[in-house]
């Protein structure tokens, strides 16, 4: 068994710290602003609400979520290594997607679907566009494309549902054929999935912000997944690959018990084959 070098285990860290300043400073920045014609008031006049899933609740969720998954994992195997990859997969996974979201806003500029009650709370709208709302409310109106709870909640739920199925092999012949499993590996999904409709129900976001986001946000948690952890299809799927001995790299997909050596084919069989396909 391997553990991180010091110094690699510094890197890692410092390249996280970087990614969690760059995402908080990009969340507050303003980005471009995009004209609105006229013909488009209809898509951005929707009526202001408080979030169905605020800001607070996500930020609990994607800290505590992977915190309390590993912790269980941990209590079972006991395996420290494990523990310490799965963390820093998961931190890299939710502010690498959320600093990709960031950026993505603030270069497109798409007003969000309340964008003209937070320019004109008074109702009163001005074909100039001079916003007269609160300036931070009007500034995060032009960051609706790509949704960033979607993103957030599927790059650290989508990490834990590949995380839980390696350590079920719920996709290996040791645990297939098991709704249990399954369930455990659906439900971060799903609690992601909620999330993303949320953001569409209180009017924050379009469907088209929520759909591409939910693809980010679970294609950057499958891309980190990889870089720690083998295919949810080998046999050792549960193990962190700094964890796995050069000699174990090459363990199959399925089960040796499973495996049949083949048998070559004798002269008169393959003659008897080849007779055959000329009489066809």
């Amino acid at each position: 068994m391997r553990t991180l070098h010091g110094s690699l285990l510094k890197t890692e860290l410092l390249v996280r710290l970087f990614l969690i300043i760059f995402f908080f400073y990009t969340d507050k920045a303003p980005g471009f602003v995009r004209k609105i014609q006229k013909e488009e008031y209809w898509l951005y006049n929707f009526p202001r609400t408080i979030s169905y899933y605020p800001s607070a609740y996500l930020w609990l969720t994607v800290l505590f979520s992977p915190l309390i998954t590993v912790w269980i994992v941990y209590f079972f195997t006991k395996d420290k290594v494990d523990a310490v990859q799965s963390l820093l997969g998961s931190c890299l996974s939710i502010f690498l997607a959320g600093s990709i979201t960031n950026v993505v806003k603030m270069g497109v500029g798409r007003p969000r679907p309340d964008f003209l009650a937070r320019c004109f709370p008074d109702g009163d709208i001005d074909d100039s566009m001079i916003c007269k709302g609160n300036v931070k409310d009007v500034i995060d109106g032009y960051k609706s494309f790509p949704s960033g709870h979607s993103a957030l909640s599927f790059s650290c739920l989508g990490f834990l549902s590949l995380y839980v199925a390696g350590k079920l092999h719920v996709f290996n012949p040791t645990g297939r054929g098991s709704a249990w499993r399954l369930m455990c590996v659906i439900f971060p999904l799903l609690w992601a999935t909620m999330i993303a409709v949320s953001r569409t129900a209180d009017y924050h976001h379009h469907w088209q912000d929520v759909t591409v986001g939910s693809i980010l946000g679970l294609t950057i948690a499958y891309l980190v997944y990889r870089m720690y952890y083998p295919s949810l299809q080998r046999l050792n799927s549960h193990v962190p690959y700094v964890s796995i001995s050069p000699a174990d790299t090459q363990i199959p997909y399925i089960d040796h018990r499973m495996d049949t050596p083949l048998t070559p084919l004798s002269p008169s069989h393959t003659t008897d084959i080849e007779q055959l396909l000329k009489t066809v």
